[in-house]
């Protein structure tokens, strides 16, 4: 693992990151450069130009190239937008033999058959998560591997997304000259970098507030309970300000950034924020505390929703890590307070830094590259699992190869070809010219 590299491409709503990671001798994360520009092809998270998104690649990609020395060809990405939907559903297999032992094997076979449920059109499934194991009837098993049992059932949590919205990612990737190794989704991500395995034991919310969408996860004894995206994020709060205080999107942004704060009643009624007018006009005077108002008002709306998930996941009461904030949303002063006033359940920031070696930028203990951490980590798992390394074909790389799974041809796919081979031969049949002696 020391000597591997794996690359995370964060394609976000309001930045494309692209961060190149390896681990040290003691299996910490080194990160050897970050490539941070601005998104103007994705809206909520979803791929909406493709050609300002390939562009937006390529200038991560280059700047992350230069700062690390490394050339790219293999990335590992995030996927997020509100087309993204989880469900839970029950797979059994019925083993031949009770004299041997339950393998990986088994266990994949029965991940396996999740991949041939019936979705609605469109969809198709981004993860599927084991969250307990029941083995001839015998529940709450975690690790089934090595125990003797017929049947083997498991609870899964499956994640799905739009077709489309996948198949646009890839291809924004594939044109900018690069491989995509896995696809992950970003609160699943942004966990492994924020959250710590007591908390994960214990019962935590993962709140990450992105710039067009709120992502959330649910863990509760180390096992991801619920997942949820909500449509609303840091932009739809520059939204407000910009209409409420009727100024420009830039100005809005900054305002936000600047002098933003989550509760209005911690601040004076007498603090006049003034921005420059439009050539020549006057200058404009803003009261801190409508601005804070407007603010607020949404947040309130966005933690209302996330709250409503808390309680459809249906461990409101088993919650004892309370709220983890992450992403650039969670930067906003006092929203930590906001949240545990508004739902009574303790809050913290969280930052990435739980599993970086020592010496590494300042400028990466930010909310903001939770996500991006947090691919390189879950690219690193993936490798432990067993995956193997094969070179790029299609990209000379310095870099480490790509992660690929060896599997098998899908049934379905075997048994297109065997019917286009029949098809084909009585195609034929019937085409050929009909024998002179008859």
């Amino acid at each position: 693992m020391e000597n591997q590299i794996v690359v995370a491409l964060d394609i976000g709503t309001t930045k494309i990151c692209a961060m190149v990671g390896r681990k040290d001798k003691h299996g910490k994360l080194e990160i050897l450069g970050t490539g941070k520009v601005e998104s103007v092809g994705v809206l909520r998270g979803v791929v909406s130009n493709i050609e300002k998104t390939i562009k937006a690649i390529s200038d991560a990609i280059a700047e992350a190239e230069r700062q690390s020395g490394v050339e790219i060809g293999v990335v590992n990405v995030g996927i997020a937008g509100q087309h993204i939907k989880s469900l839970q559903h029950r797979g059994i297999l019925t083993r031949n033999s009770l004299h041997d032992e339950i393998s990986q094997e088994d266990i994949e076979d029965l991940i396996s058959d999740m991949y041939k449920l019936v979705l609605p059109p469109g969809d198709k499934i981004i993860h599927v998560i084991p969250q307990e194991y029941i083995v001839d009837n015998e529940q709450g098993i975690l690790d089934p591997i090595g125990m003797s049992g017929i049947r083997l059932e498991a609870n899964f949590h499956i994640i799905t997304g739009q077709t489309t919205a996948t198949k646009n990612i890839a291809k924004c990737v594939q044109k900018a000259g690069l491989e995509m190794a896995s696809l992950a989704l970003e609160p699943i991500a942004s966990s492994s970098s924020v959250l710590s395995e007591e908390e994960m034991e214990a019962g935590v919310v993962l709140v990450d507030i992105g710039g067009g969408t709120t992502d959330l996860a649910i863990f509760h004894e180390g096992i991801i309970r619920h997942t949820a995206v909500i449509p609303l994020g840091g932009n739809i709060i520059t939204k407000d300000i910009k209409e409420g205080c009727n100024v420009m999107g830039q100005q809005a942004e900054k305002l936000k950034v600047k002098f933003g704060c989550a509760i209005s009643g911690s601040l004076s009624e007498n603090r006049i924020i003034t921005i420059p007018g439009l050539r020549g006009r006057s200058h404009k005077e803003i009261s801190e505390v409508n601005l804070s108002r407007i603010i607020q008002a949404r947040m309130e709306e966005i933690l209302d929703l996330v709250y409503w998930e808390i309680r459809r996941s249906g461990f409101e009461r088993k919650l004892i890590g309370g709220i983890v904030l992450t992403g650039g949303g969670a930067l906003l002063r006092n929203l930590s307070d906001l949240v545990e006033l508004h739902t009574g359940m303790s809050t913290r920031l969280g930052i990435p830094t739980e599993h970086l070696a020592h010496g590494y930028d300042k400028e990466i203990t930010s909310p903001i590259y939770a996500t991006s951490v947090g691919l390189i980590l879950n690219g690193f798992k993936e490798m432990e699992r067993g995956y193997l390394y094969e070179s790029s074909s299609s990209f000379t790389s310095n870099a480490e190869p790509a992660l690929h799974r060896k599997k098998s041809l899908p049934e379905g796919e075997k048994t297109n070809k065997w019917f286009d081979k029949m098809f084909k031969k009585t195609k034929e049949w019937f085409e050929a010219e009909p024998d002179a002696d008859l």
